[in-house]
């Protein structure tokens, strides 16, 4: 071996030692008889280095997983025998094998286990036994291969992608069975026997090993030997973790619901007795976690126990398996509410699933009515943020704990449908007396009050979109709490969480304040000042900017008497705020985006007349375009990169906020009542000239674009002048993505205006495929994935451009560019269907081809259309679905051949008998098509029943395919 190259695999080593280790590993895996080298390097112990040793596994384990079948039986033989000598010399080894270089080996060994055991090496296990016996190094290798083998075969975390080796895994498993599961179930007891009290390390590997249990007989392992000792591991600390994970890999065992009730009663019983339901008195907070988790999957068997008793008609052990959930709910109680998150969050299932339970029954008794009142407690209370929760800097734990929450909201969500009334009535009791006293009570039980509240909104169930009306005692009991939550002042606490919660309930109920509008001055108030938009946290500001125009919007019929003071009051938070002034604004300008389109809700919906609509829409835009003029001299001269890129940041801002304040119109006809159309022309004529401005192209040609998509829904044809020059600024010199994003501005234009732009379109056609087959058409590096679909994805867009042309009744556009662009474009299309495996595209192409059948391939179409007709479209209508790459098992290639059918469908409509003749006569006879079959496809395509036809081209096509 290249010692040289060795010395880079030590982690400690220099680059190009290692880049050097790194390409002779690459070099090793590509030589026929490196293995050799490497295999003899491990039976004869040449290296002591451990990064060698690895290294030299990893060389055999590429030969066995990629280059297996390239090797010869005598070869194949040495593997095997190379790694029964290396497990001999590790059990005279003075020192184990590092951990890394144990677990590399055990994954060697299962990747010929699952190669070899099924044909040459049957006897595996019995040939590894008899080398470690009860050897203590020996069994910690045995149990690390019996891991790494069921992460092979069975591993609930692995993707096992081909059915092929799902195949293989299911026959390994059921021969393993068969052969010699028996007898590694009792190595496993020898194991635990001997080692239990002296060795904690192999003794935990094995109970893990026990979780083979999920795929072999259960009777094996869930018997009074196996169980007594597992019993009694539970009673080790070094141990009981493992036992608790082992038994509930047992629990969980699929079964007969009456048997898994008796093994789950009689496990209780012993765990009971042994005095391990007493949670108070265990410290040990991870151990207790896995115990939380095998109580859950007591008690969730238990439940499914119930419910197929229940549907099998079996009400007497339904009633018991009944009774045993309900013995466990105190325990399950203690858990729910214990202080550690992961030991609550482990029994959330059983919780869940015993709700559901009640749920079904039509009466609860009192011991039922009183758990679902312990849980709601429960749940209440594990709600509440605790003092270490870090608002400032979210970490790990917070996002945990937010986790954590979702999963009680559930809960919460459930224990609505048990018993609506009573969790109204206890959140009801929660929020009134910490409201009360919000002034001297801790930031997280005022938060958790009004949260509980919040919850409710979707808890509930609704009477027509409504919490305020329908049910009169549900109605009231909310109004009673939205009215004490906005008048009690708690808007003021000064924590954030608090804050936040706030905003969020009044938005949540706007409906209250329909039902109750004297109380939104007080809230309009707390949304403009220090509580909400001038809030001292940035966090607190951008939420408050969303929820305001929520607000706003839901509630602008009661918006009337407050637009001017709003409008007034929110001046100062509408100023584009340049990159050199250095003065940094209260929102992002993500966040003024909401402000605008407020500004803009307000104005639109107000009752003003249409001349102070005009002049407060005015007032709003006016400052923007100003700033926009001076913003673009300045980048034309800056010479900063830098700087350049502020700038059109900037600019981009402006034109974004300018779009969003239209968003409050939902048409021209919106706009011109509120003769609004004048001050959103300017707009249009101040933001145009960006476009050819040769700096920051990206930045700039995206937000103008943007606001031409909205002015198009907005202004309609009065944008149409507008539309020539842009293109043409926008096609100059540009890049796939651009090309992609002004395409759908094209279809946007054709679509609505069809007949209108037909000139312009007939102009700009061939400049714009000019463009697009210049970007298709560039070399890319063979490699280079984002190159490839970026052109994927503009092919895609070039498509759906000639799709909107022809599906707008816009044909001619196409075919006034002359007879050989005509041609041109109709074979990017036929190379659209067939050449390219994009199904989405294929699709497009074949409507497109239908279409064009449809509007020309009649007698009176354009000469020499028949021809292509039979010369390209038919011809693609097969030879697309019998390419390779056409998976018939794919939904999207399914809807291809589905526009496939129609296209063949389409030709037939136009072209009558004389398409029937050609397919029988000429085309298929030349695919060579057996005669019956030419037959029956001709049959198929006369049915009048398009849907008949379809089914039989798919059918056509999976029994062609080989």
């Amino acid at each position: 071996m290249d010692e040289q190259a060795l010395l880079g695999l030590n982690p400690n080593a220099d680059s190009d030692f290692r880049q050097r280790a790194l390409a002779y590993f690459e070099q090793l895996k590509i030589s026929p008889d490196a293995w050799q080298v490497c295999a003899e390097a491990l039976a004869q112990r040449t290296y002591s280095d451990d990064h060698i040793k690895f290294f030299c596994f990893q060389v055999l384990e590429h030969q066995v997983k990629y280059k297996y079948s390239d090797l010869t039986t005598v070869q194949q033989q040495l593997i095997r025998e190379t790694l029964i000598s290396w497990l001999q010399t590790q059990m005279l080894n003075p020192h184990p094998e590092k951990t890394f270089i144990r677990n590399k080996a055990a994954q060697v060994f299962a990747l010929l286990f699952v190669t070899e055991y099924l044909t040459k090496w049957p006897k595996f296990f019995f040939d590894i036994l008899s080398v470690v016996d009860l050897n203590p190094r020996g069994v910690d290798l045995y149990l690390r291969i019996l891991m790494a083998i069921d992460s092979e075969l069975v591993d609930r975390d692995v993707v096992h992608t081909s059915e092929a080796k799902a195949r293989r895994n299911t026959l390994i498993k059921d021969t393993m069975r068969e052969q010699c599961i028996p007898n590694l179930v009792e190595s496993w007891y020898q194991i635990l026997q001997n080692y239990q009290y002296n060795n904690s390390e192999v003794t935990c590997q094995c109970l893990e090993v026990v979780g083979y249990v999920s795929w072999i007989d259960l009777s094996l392992i869930a018997n009074d030997r196996f169980i007594n000792m597992l019993l009694g591991h539970m009673s080790v600390e070094v141990l009981r973790e493992e036992a608790c994970d082992c038994l509930f890999e047992i629990v969980n065992k699929g079964m007969d619901p009456v048997d898994k009730m008796k093994l789950v009663e009689s496990l209780c019983q012993v765990l009971q007795a042994a005095g391990f339901f007493n949670i108070d008195q265990e410290e040990d907070v991870d151990f207790l976690a896995r115990f939380s988790k095998l109580v859950n999957g007591m008690g969730q068997s238990l439940i499914v126990s119930w419910t197929k008793l229940i549907k099998n008609g079996d009400i007497k052990n339904a009633q018991e398996a009944l009774q045993a959930v309900e013995t466990k709910v105190a325990l399950m109680l203690q858990l729910l509410i214990h202080e550690d998150d992961d030991i609550s969050s482990n029994i959330i299932g059983f919780c869940y699933d015993y709700l559901h339970i009640l749920k079904q029954l039509t009466v609860l008794s009192d011991q039922q009515k009183a758990n679902v009142e312990a849980i709601m407690l429960a749940v209440m209370k594990k709600l509440t943020y605790d003092e270490e929760y870090n608002f400032e800097n979210e970490g790990e734990d917070e996002a945990m704990f937010v986790e954590y929450r979702k999963q009680l909201k559930l809960l919460l969500d459930r224990l609505a449908q048990v018993s609506p009334e009573l969790l109204l009535a206890s959140v009801r009791r929660v929020f009134s007396s910490t409201l009360q006293n919000w002034q001297t009570t801790r930031f997280m039980e005022v938060e958790v009050a009004i949260r509980l509240l919040y919850m409710l909104a979707e808890a509930l169930p609704l009477s027509h979109g409504a919490h305020f009306s329908g049910d009169v005692s549900k109605a009231s009991a909310l109004q009673d709490m939205m009215r004490t939550l906005v008048t009690s002042g708690v808007s003021s606490y000064q924590h954030t969480s608090v804050t936040l919660e706030f905003f969020e309930t009044v938005v949540r109920y706007e409906k209250f304040f329909t039902v109750e509008p004297q109380h939104i001055p007080c809230v309009l108030m707390a949304f403009l000042d220090h509580r909400g938009l001038r809030h001292s946290n940035a966090k607190v500001r951008s939420r408050t900017a969303y929820l305001f125009s929520r607000f706003v919007k839901s509630l602008n019929k009661q918006m009337n008497p407050f637009i001017e003071d709003i409008l007034n009051r929110i001046q100062d938070l509408l100023e584009l705020s340049p990159p050199e002034n250095g003065y940094q604004s209260l929102l992002s300008s993500d966040d003024q985006l909401f402000i605008y389109e407020t500004a803009g809700v307000l104005i639109v919906n107000s009752e003003y007349p249409a001349e102070r609509k005009q002049a407060l829409m005015r007032n709003l835009l006016t400052p923007l375009m100003e700033k926009f003029k001076i913003l673009l001299e300045k980048l034309m001269l800056a010479q900063d990169e830098e700087r350049q890129a502020s700038l059109a940041d900037c600019l981009n801002h402006a034109v974004g906020f300018a779009s969003r304040t239209s968003k409050a119109f939902s048409n021209k006809q919106t706009v011109k009542q509120c003769g609004c159309s004048e001050v959103y022309l300017d707009c249009l004529q101040t933001f145009l000239p960006a476009l050819s401005c040769p700096l920051q192209k990206d930045v700039l040609r995206s937000g103008v674009r943007t606001f031409l998509h909205r002015m198009i829904i907005c202004l309609e044809e009065e944008v149409l002048p507008f539309i020539p020059s842009a293109s043409e600024h926008m096609l100059k010199d540009c890049e796939a993505k651009d090309l992609q994003e002004f395409i759908p501005l094209i279809n946007q234009i054709t679509a609505k205006f069809k007949i209108q732009v037909s000139p312009f379109l007939q102009q700009m056609f061939m400049p714009l495929l000019h463009a697009i087959f210049e970007v298709l058409l560039r070399p890319a590096e063979e490699n280079d994935q984002s190159a490839a679909l970026e052109k994927q994805m503009l092919r895609r867009s070039y498509f759906a451009f000639l799709q909107t042309v022809t599906g707008s009744g816009m044909s001619e556009v196409i075919a006034n560019q002359g007879a050989e662009n005509v041609e041109r474009v109709l074979v990017t299309v036929i190379q659209g269907a067939v050449e390219y495996p994009d199904p989405i595209a294929q699709k497009t192409c074949f409507i497109i081809l239908s279409k064009l059948v449809e509007l020309w391939g009649g007698k009176d179409g354009p000469v020499g259309f028949a021809d292509f007709v039979y010369k390209h479209i038919v011809p693609a209508c097969f030879l697309a679905p019998l390419k390779q790459t056409f998976d018939l098992a794919d939904a999207q290639t399914v809807l291809a051949l589905s526009e496939c059918a129609v296209t063949l469908k389409t030709i037939h409509l136009k072209r009558g008998p004389e398409c029937v003749q050609y397919l029988q006569q000429e085309y298929l006879p030349s695919l060579q098509v057996a005669p019956e079959i030419i037959q029956e496809f001709c049959q198929a395509l006369q049915q009048p029943d398009a849907k008949v036809f379809k089914n039989y081209l798919k059918v056509f096509f999976q029994r062609a395919k080989p």
